[in-house]
């Protein structure tokens, strides 16, 4: 049974004009190092300057594997709910439903793009954004649309998912932070407390 295996990663970290800092460099080469021992036929990016130059970076260590743009894997709001928790409502302030359908339909492109088994055994890395490992996190799991709110990453987090033919698709990882030291940890997310 052929097994598509991807490797979600969110971007480095990155300045408020959305370009690499020197930590997200140096995050980006940490985990192009992880990657490197695995059989990589393709990196993909968002068209963001932030996860283009993180892929640009892991494809230096992977120089047998293409890096390509592909446009499921934009930064943007995947899903609106109805019934929005209190703890998000100034979130979604301003969201009309135009923008809220917009975000559905790049969410499904993402999904009937990559969340799916290949013909042929297939190791990809994505690099994109926060929203969209998420999303595709909460896909894999059979989750509520709603349930991707919350499934936060740290810049360079690993996830791992693998899709079979006739079988549900296997979360292996997630977030996962091992190849990073400690001070390299955590970016991304707001402040706070973390293990």
């Amino acid at each position: 049974m052929a097994t598509r295996h991807l490797h979600v990663v969110r971007h480095g970290a990155a300045n408020t004009f959305g370009e690499l800092t020197d930590v997200g460099r140096q995050q980006s080469k940490l985990v192009a190092d992880r990657l490197a021992g695995l059989p990589i036929d393709a990196i993909w990016h968002s068209p963001l300057s932030r996860a283009a130059r993180s892929a640009e970076i892991i494809g230096e260590y992977l120089p047998n594997a293409p890096v390509r743009e592909a446009a499921e894997l934009i930064d943007h709001v995947p899903h609106v709910p109805d019934d929005i928790p209190p703890a998000w409502a100034g979130f979604f302030d301003g969201y009309d439903p135009a923008e809220a359908a917009a975000g559905t339909r790049l969410a499904n492109a993402l999904i009937d793009r990559f969340a799916r088994p290949a013909d042929t055994e297939t190791h990809e890395v994505l690099v994109t954004h926060a929203y969209q490992v998420a999303w595709l996190v909460r896909d894999a799991l059979g989750a509520p649309l709603a349930r991707w709110l919350g499934l936060s990453c740290g810049n360079t987090a690993l996830t791992a998912i693998e899709y079979y033919s006739g079988a549900a698709p296997t979360v292996l990882l997630y977030n996962d932070m091992g190849h990073l030291p400690p001070d390299l940890r955590w970016t991304g997310f707001g402040p706070g407390v973390r293990p």
